[in-house]
């Protein structure tokens, strides 16, 4: 592990943790042993660290995600493994302080706005896949044609960061656990065209 990676390795937490804002520079080179110059030889200001700090927290809890359901076969499947894999990812990221996208969507919207805009864009990439599994969905005869792909993406995905948020504020998986089991059966079930 280089000098870097150690870095990110320690404060990703700590950023996820406490917010942009709320990391101070005191609290990196407590993490890190390490001196300001040796931080800032390594990253070019506290936003660069910030930003390298949130995708690392991304890679460890949402490009998972992403990568199960890339080789799921058939798009009911691949929604489930969605929900199956939200089910655990409390205890996933409990320690780390949460949802990556969800803490720094709030934290950084109004003072970092480079932070804001990835984690934005991270959404709009959940957005589009859920979208995209629902068309081909609807295209491999699946899921029923009068499905609106974009409404119910948007709600799937609102259901999912809404339970997480729960989850933390009151240190209770369940709220995840329960809302896939109601994305499950009540939306998903939905999708399925009726077997004549």
């Amino acid at each position: 592990m280089n000098t870097s990676e150690y870095i990110l390795d320690k404060v990703a937490p700590i950023f996820n943790r406490q917010g942009y804002v709320g990391t101070s520079l005191s609290d990196i080179t407590n993490a890190t042993g390490l001196t300001k110059g040796a931080i800032y030889c390594n990253f070019s200001n506290k936003e660069d660290l910030a930003l390298k700090a949130f995708r690392l927290n991304v890679s460890l809890a949402i490009t998972p995600l992403f990568k199960l359901v890339a080789v799921t076969e058939g798009s009911l499947n691949k929604l489930y493994a969605i929900t199956n894999y939200q089910r655990s990812y409390y205890d996933l990221v409990k320690d780390r302080g949460g949802c990556p996208m969800l803490r720094v969507s709030v934290d950084a919207k109004f003072n970092n706005p480079l932070l804001f805009e990835t984690a934005q864009n991270l959404s709009s990439k959940f957005t589009l896949g859920l979208t995209n599994i629902i068309k081909d969905g609807i295209l491999n005869n699946e899921i029923r044609p009068d499905i609106d792909a974009v409404k119910n993406a948007k709600i799937i995905l609102s259901q999912i960061e809404g339970s997480s948020l729960l989850s933390f504020i009151h240190n209770d998986p369940d709220f995840i656990i329960s809302t896939m089991d109601f994305i499950d059966f009540t939306i998903i079930e939905s999708f399925k065209k009726v077997k004549i």
